[in-house]
């Protein structure tokens, strides 16, 4: 399936058992309640997706019930996140074997690469499959820049098609656009900059809070690229205090909860990572609380 790149896709959420066992009916139920909400496409195995607590046939065994849930109505993008430039060269083959639509690629895991290893390693992903590329820019949390300059000497890779900006510098959009042009497809990757990443051209919001509140981020993106900001404002400011829990390093566990307590999915997740209790739980549960007692009607988008 072509991928346009526009629009909401969730960086969806690996659901688990109470055991930690993968829970894939699970996984593909959320999938479509998320696409019946209105998202234009999927990204599974990212962040959110938990993708290195995952066994390598775990994470490929996700890649085909989403595409199975999915039935081709919305491109399925696979996370390549691997330790090693090798194993990810082989997972990006696996995951086109698997029928995914597409990849959304990380640095190396662990090692902090610098530029000319980190170009090496995309390069060398990308050559390894015929697949569409959305490169993943996530200094912040990987250790690992993609700088505006290193997409530049990268725009000779064809099928490095969409960035995945999560910087947490808005600036970067705009030196995106005029450094590279057109070149790539922007994507903003960080939820609590959502509208302002829509008013400076990104195409597309890779989000994270979208598991909990699908059709809020559909209707929040909608508004904000069709120009009618006056009406996305009150939405963004209501969705704030939900949105900045995708910049916490519990990122996942708080984004699960809050799709728990609107029945989106289940809160399990596998260790290192832990439930959330006490006053953290309570501190987050009440957030999601207040969104849930104040959520907005949702309108037709003109």
């Amino acid at each position: 399936m072509q991928i346009d790149w526009r629009g909401v896709y969730p960086a969806a959420t690996t659901e688990f058992g109470t055991d930690g066992a993968l829970a894939l009916e699970a996984t593909a139920r959320h999938l479509d309640a998320m696409i019946a909400a209105g998202i234009r496409g999927v990204v599974m195995l990212g962040t959110v997706g938990e993708n290195t607590s995952l066994e390598y046939d775990e994470k490929l065994a996700v890649v085909r019930a989403a595409l199975e849930a999915s039935h081709g109505r919305i491109p399925v993008l696979a996370g390549v996140a691997e330790y090693t430039t090798a194993l990810g060269c082989r997972f990006a083959r696996d995951a086109e074997k698997a029928g995914a639509d597409g990849l959304m690629v990380l640095p190396a895991m662990v090692y902090k690469s610098d530029p000319r290893e980190t170009m090496k390693h995309f390069r060398a992903v990308a050559r390894s499959t015929g697949l569409p590329v959305m490169c993943y820019n996530n200094p912040t949390v990987y250790g690992v820049d993609l700088t505006p300059e290193m997409f530049a000497a990268m725009a000779d890779e064809p099928n490095l098609l969409a960035i995945k900006e999560s910087s947490e510098d808005v600036r970067r959009l705009t030196d995106l656009k005029n450094l590279t042009g057109g070149r790539y497809a922007l994507l903003q990757g960080v939820d609590d900059l959502a509208l302002e990443g829509a008013l400076l051209g990104a195409l597309g919001w890779v989000s994270g809070l979208a598991n909990a509140f699908p059709g809020e981020s559909v209707q929040l993106w909608d508004l904000a690229v069709s120009g009618q900001v006056e009406q996305a404002l009150p939405l963004y400011r209501w969705f704030m205090p939900l949105l900045h829990l995708d910049t916490s390093p519990k990122l996942v566990q708080y984004i699960k909860l809050a799709a728990a307590m609107t029945g989106m999915g289940a809160e399990y997740v596998r260790a290192p990572r832990l439930l959330v209790e006490g006053d953290e739980r309570a501190r987050i549960a009440k957030i999601v609380e207040q969104a849930i007692a104040t959520r907005p009607a949702l309108v037709e988008v003109n």
